[in-house]
C-alpha cells in the first residue's frame, strides 16, 4: 500500500521540522540511566523510543551512564543495565559511555562559568539554601556570597577540587535569577563536595557535578541532537538550555519531554524494591513478581512483547496509566504462534486404564501448535497409567460438567476415549486413583462416530518427568492498592507465589533450557527459570495464564 499515510508522533514531527530547516544533519539520541538500581518497564519505553528514533532516521544511539552520584552507584547496576538494553535489541553506537569520562570537561565548563561571572562558590548550609530559595509564590533571597569576585570564586573552587573543604561545607552555584518563577532557575547548585570513591574514577575527584549541570554537557559533547526525557524534566528545560547557551556550544542539543509509562498496581520505586529485596519478600531485583526488565526476562516475557506493549502505549505529552493486563495481552499475542503446546499436569491424580496392556507404550502423534501447522508434530508416550489434573474428575459433578465422573466418557487428548468405571479414596476421603476402560477404536484425535463433550490432557505416569512449577500473581494486593496510606509500606499479596514441587510433564520437557517457552495446555504460558534451573532439571515459571479480560481498544 504505497499511498498509506504513516501517523507520526510529536517527537518525530519535531525532528522532521529540524531536518527540513537544516538544524539537524544526523539524528543522535541517547539512553542515560543512573546506575543506582535495576531498570523497570518504564525505562524500556525510553530505551526503545530513543533507539527507535535513531534507527528510523539512520542516526546514532548512544548508551551512556549518568554516573555523577557515587553514593548510590554500583558496577552491579552498570552490568545489569547493559544486559537489559542488549536484551531489548537496542544496539548502541561504539563504546558504552560514562558521564565520569567527561569530569575534566565539566570542571572546565564550571571554571568557564565562573570566569563569565555566571557561577559562584556559596557557603550557605543545605538548610539555608532551601530557606533562601523561596516558594512557588514568593521569590528567593540572594546568597550573601553571590557577589564574590571572579578571582575569589576561582580560588575557592580550586580549593574545593583539591579537597580543602568537608562535604556540604561549600557548593558551586549558577548565578541566574533568585526571583525566577521557575524555582530550578534560582541559582541552582551545579557542584558539591563529596569525599566518596567513584566506581570508575576512584579517588581522583572529591567534587561531583549535579545532574542538571552534567546532563546537558554530556549531550553537547556527544553531539546529541534530541535529548528525549520524561515529563518531570519539563521544568528543568530552561536550566538545560541556559547551560548549553552559557557554555557556547556550537550545535546545542534540544530537550524534548514525553509522558512516562505508568503501570497500575505494580512496584517500580527503587527504594521500595530495595526494601522488598532486603526483607527477603522477593529473591532479588529479578524476582518474577516485579516489573524490572530483569524480572520480566526471568518471568518469560520476550523483547518482542515489550516492544509491542510500548508501541500500543504510544508516545504522547499526556500523562496517564496503563493496565497491567495490556502487558499480558502482548506476551500472549507474541507467543501464541511461537510456543509449543505441551501437556503438563500441575495437580496430579492417577488414572488407570484397566483394559489397556500393562507393559505397552504407544507413541501418539501430537501437533506442536494447532494454530501454526509449520511447527510440525511430536510423538508423546502413552501408557496404562497416566496422570490427569485433579480438577478433571468429580465424584458428584454439577450440571454442565463434561469431564470425567463415574459412568462418563471423555476424550484423552490425541489418544483414546475412556469411560470412568471406578475410583479409590484414601483414609481422608481424597481421591487417589481413577479407573477407566478405553475403546481401542477411538485412537487419535479425529474419531467422529460418536461424540463426547469433554477432552482432557494427560501425562504418562511412567514416562513423564517430575518438575517444579512456580505460579505467580501480582505481588501487590490489588484490592488494597500498592501502598499502605498509614505507614507507606507495600500491601503484599500473600498468594503472589505458589511453588508446586510434584508436577508431571511430557518427557521432552526434561531437556528444556533457559530461553525455552511453552504453552502448557489449559494452564498458561511457561518458561524455564534462568536463575534456579539446572541442566536436566528445569524449573518452570508461569509467564501468564491463558485467559484475559483485556480487550485491545479500537483505533
Amino acid at each position: 500500500m504505497e499511498n498509506e499515510t504513516v501517523s507520526k508522533n510529536f517527537i518525530e514531527q519535531i525532528i522532521d521540522k529540524d531536518i527540513k530547516e537544516g538544524k539537524c544533519k544526523e539524528v543522535v539520541t541517547r539512553f542515560p540511566p543512573e546506575p543506582n538500581g535495576y531498570l523497570h518497564i518504564g525505562h524500556a519505553k525510553s530505551i526503545l523510543l530513543n533507539y527507535g528514533l535513531a534507527k528510523e532516521y539512520g542516526g546514532r544511539f548512544n548508551m551512556r551512564f549518568d554516573d555523577t552520584n557515587p553514593t548510590k552507584e554500583k558496577v552491579e547496576f552498570v552490568d545489569s543495565i547493559k544486559k537489559d538494553v542488549e536484551w531489548l535489541g537496542a544496539k548502541w553506537n561504539g563504546d558504552v559511555l560514562f558521564a565520569s569520562g567527561y569530569f575534566q570537561q565539566m570542571y572546565e565548563a564550571a571554571v568557564k562559568l565562573i570566569k563569565k561571572g555566571k557561577a559562584y562558590v556559596c557557603d550557605l548550609s543545605p538548610e539555608e539554601i532551601r530557606e533562601y530559595r523561596g516558594t512557588l509564590t514568593e521569590p528567593g533571597k540572594e546568597s550573601p556570597y553571590r557577589n564574590r569576585s571572579i578571582e575569589e570564586n576561582l580560588a575557592l573552587f580550586e580549593d574545593m577540587k583539591n579537597g580543602k573543604f568537608a562535604d556540604g561545607e561549600k557548593v558551586l552555584r549558577a548565578k541566574i535569577d533568585m526571583a525566577s518563577p521557575n524555582i530550578n532557575m534560582r541559582d541552582p547548585i551545579i557542584y558539591r563536595v563529596a569525599h566518596i570513591s567513584h566506581h570508575r574514577t576512584g579517588d581522583k575527584w572529591c567534587i561531583y557535578p549535579m545532574y542538571d549541570f552534567a546532563h546537558p554537557i554530556e549531550d553537547a559533547i556527544e553531539g546529541v541532537t534530541h535529548s528525549i526525557c520524561t515529563l518531570e524534566f519539563e521544568d528543568h528545560r530552561p536550566l538545560y538550555d541556559w547551560v548549553v547557551r552559557e557554555l557556547e556550544y556550537e550545535n546545542p542539543p534540544k530537550q524534548i519531554e514525553f509522558a512516562k509509562l505508568y503501570l497500575t498496581n505494580v512496584v517500580t520505586g527503587k527504594r521500595y524494591i530495595k526494601r522488598l529485596v532486603e526483607d527477603g519478600v522477593v529473591d532479588g531485583w529479578d524476582d518474577p513478581r516485579l516489573v524490572s526488565i530483569a524480572a520480566l526476562r526471568r518471568r518469560g516475557f520476550t523483547p518482542e512483547s515489550i516492544k509491542m506493549f510500548v508501541d500500543l502505549v504510544g508516545v504522547t505529552k499526556a500523562q496517564g496509566s496503563v493496565e497491567y493486563p495490556m502487558l499480558e495481552y502482548c506476551i500472549r499475542e507474541d507467543l501464541k504462534l511461537k510456543a509449543k503446546r505441551m501437556m503438563a499436569i500441575l495437580d496430579p491424580v492417577k488414572l488407570v486404564i484397566d483394559n489397556y496392556p500393562e507393559d505397552q507404550v504407544e507413541y501418539m502423534e501430537v501437533s506442536n501448535n494447532q494454530e501454526n501447522p509449520e511447527m510440525g508434530t511430536r510423538m508423546v508416550p502413552f501408557t496404562r497409567e497416566l496422570y490427569i489434573e485433579r480438577e478433571d474428575f468429580m465424584e458428584e459433578p454439577p450440571k454442565k460438567y463434561f469431564r470425567l465422573f463415574p459412568g462418563n466418557e471423555v476424550r484423552l487428548m490425541n489418544a483414546y476415549f475412556v469411560t470412568c468405571t471406578d475410583f479409590v479414596k484414601d483414609e481422608n476421603g481424597k481421591v487417589v486413583e481413577i479407573h477407566c476402560t478405553y475403546d481401542p477404536a477411538t485412537k487419535g484425535g479425529n474419531f467422529t462416530e460418536r461424540k463426547v463433550k469433554g477432552t482432557i490432557h494427560w501425562v504418562s505416569a511412567s514416562k513423564g518427568v517430575k518438575a517444579e512449577v512456580r505460579l505467580y500473581e501480582n505481588i501487590v494486593d490489588e484490592e488494597k492498592g500498592v501502598y499502605n496510606e498509614e505507614d507507606g509500606s507495600i500491601n503484599i499479596n500473600p498468594n503472589s507465589l505458589t511453588v508446586i514441587k510434584d508436577c508431571y510433564l511430557e518427557p521432552e520437557l526434561e531437556n528444556a533450557v533457559v530461553g525455552d517457552r511453552f504453552q502448557f495446555v489449559r494452564n498458561g504460558y511457561f518458561c524455564v527459570d534462568n536463575k534456579d534451573s539446572k541442566e536436566g532439571s528445569p524449573i518452570f515459571n508461569r509467564i501468564v495464564s491463558l485467559k484475559s479480560s483485556f480487550k485491545l481498544p479500537n483505533k
